[in-house]
């Protein structure tokens, strides 16, 4: 059991490294905002699994830990890209703003 809890912790480990990653390497705001929560929130969720097989008597803290970042790192990325969307920040790739485009009408 030990093992699994160090491959869930080695693969926690990885998902954050590649949301710091993809934090240095994404060319504005709204790709950094949107590699930074998912990458980070499946590290976390992996990580509260391999420390769950380390400590089991831990099960429901970290039932509470998992689920309160399952909810708030959504809605915190959520409120970041519609603030910056707000401010005036523009996308590097071309794409469709369907958020100006109701907020025009």
């Amino acid at each position: 059991m030990v093992i699994v809890g160090y491959v869930f912790l080695l693969i926690g480990a990885l998902f954050m490294f590649l949301g710091v990653l993809g934090l240095v390497r994404m060319p504005d705001v709204f790709n950094r905002i949107q590699a930074g929560t998912k990458a980070t929130t499946l590290g976390f969720v992996s990580i509260v699994i391999g420390l769950f097989f380390f400590h089991p008597e831990w099960w429901s803290k970290l039932l509470v830990i998992g689920a309160f970042v399952l909810m708030t790192n959504p809605l915190g990325s959520h409120n970041l890209a519609r603030a910056a969307h707000r401010r005036g920040e523009k996308m590097v790739l071309s794409g469709v703003d369907r958020l100006s485009e109701k907020e025009a009408k």
